[in-house]
């Protein structure tokens, strides 16, 4: 439950995301979805025969943090890395349709676009395949990529969310040279982060990782509050940030400040159906806050109740501002 003073507090930071300026930088895919129907089994292997009925093609990882920003009112660009291919001018083009400019987008040549298909039979998914790379970027499209960055940052901006999805964007050097620009002008810099790059993120403003991730980065296996407290201050302390918030599932979020401060937030999803793309709402909804003027805090609690509608729909999702205000003063 939120108090009537909070609520009304959170519904004036929902109003003041158009003012909020943030750049995406990260790995770009497309989510392909196939959905149908299955009444039997395949008399070739012992595998579900899938009737397809319709396909769709979303925007996913770093782009669906882009178009969540964009649902929820944030003036937002996009700083990332497409192929030379269809899928590459398709996930573009998505973003055009949508108003926001893809200018940002850089082609490498020989490099794919990443897609991820997933069949879905009676609102659960069969099977996911992958079409991606995971190798690095090269020299020349990290200097374009931070070139791109500073420009964006010399015009004004109020935030950087860094959407790691390990295909090869966000680098160690990347992060680096973010940071080290943004720490001159107090600008936020919060990261949807990788396990296996736990040990780049040093000197953001907030991490978001959930249980496992947590779990991996920190070396502490979360089981019990007692050890949550030590995962959440470990990672405090070993990445240097201001904060660490961490997703829970059903047992809602964490958040952990600089300074000792420790919250729990409960859990406000009335129904779990998908949880694909919740991650990219936390940090999409928690920056543009956070960049509002919200305290992390209150940051967090946004970020919780849109996750929490999000969840609720199979499939990539967002949520708008309407959405959002209604479930606050429904709460």
């Amino acid at each position: 439950m939120i108090a009537k003073t909070g609520s009304k507090r959170l519904l004036q930071y929902i109003d003041r995301f158009p003012k909020a300026r943030i750049l995406v930088v990260g790995d770009m895919m497309l989510d392909h979805y196939i959905w149908g129907n299955v009444s039997r089994i395949s008399p070739e292997a012992p595998v579900p025969v899938v009737h397809v009925t319709k396909e769709t093609v979303l925007l996913g990882a770093a782009a669906n943090v882009v178009n969540n920003v964009h649902a929820l009112g944030g003036s937002v660009r996009v700083c990332g890395v497409i192929g030379h291919d269809d899928a590459g001018r398709q996930l573009s083009h998505m973003l055009r349709a949508k108003g926001i400019p893809a200018d940002g987008l850089i082609v490498e040549s020989g490099r794919p676009t990443t897609i991820k298909t997933r069949v879905i039979a009676h609102s659960q998914q069969v099977v996911r395949f992958d079409r991606e790379t995971k190798d690095g970027i090269d020299r020349d499209t990290h200097r374009r990529i931070y070139d791109a960055v500073k420009q964006h940052v010399d015009d004004g901006l109020d935030a950087i969310i860094l959407s790691d999805y390990s295909k090869g964007v966000v680098t160690k050097e990347l992060v680096r040279d973010i940071v080290k620009l943004t720490s001159k002008r107090d600008l936020i810099v919060s990261v949807d982060p990788k396990v296996n790059h736990f040990g780049i993120y040093s000197g953001v403003t907030i991490l978001t990782p959930n249980t496992k991730e947590a779990s991996l980065g920190s070396k502490i296996e979360i089981e019990s509050e007692k050890s949550l407290l030590k995962a959440g201050t470990a990672l405090l302390k070993r990445l240097k940030c201001k904060a660490v918030l961490i997703t829970r599932g059903e047992q809602g979020m964490s958040l952990f400040e600089r300074g000792g401060r420790i919250t729990h937030i409960p859990t406000v999803a009335r129904e779990v159906f998908d949880v694909t793309g919740a991650g990219d709402t936390v940090i999409s909804t928690l920056t543009l806050a956070m960049a509002a003027g919200a305290p992390m805090v209150d940051a967090a609690r946004l970020s919780n109740v849109a996750a929490g509608i999000v969840v609720a729909v199979v499939g990539t999702a967002t949520v708008n501002p309407e959405e959002l205000k209604k479930r606050i003063m429904n709460m």
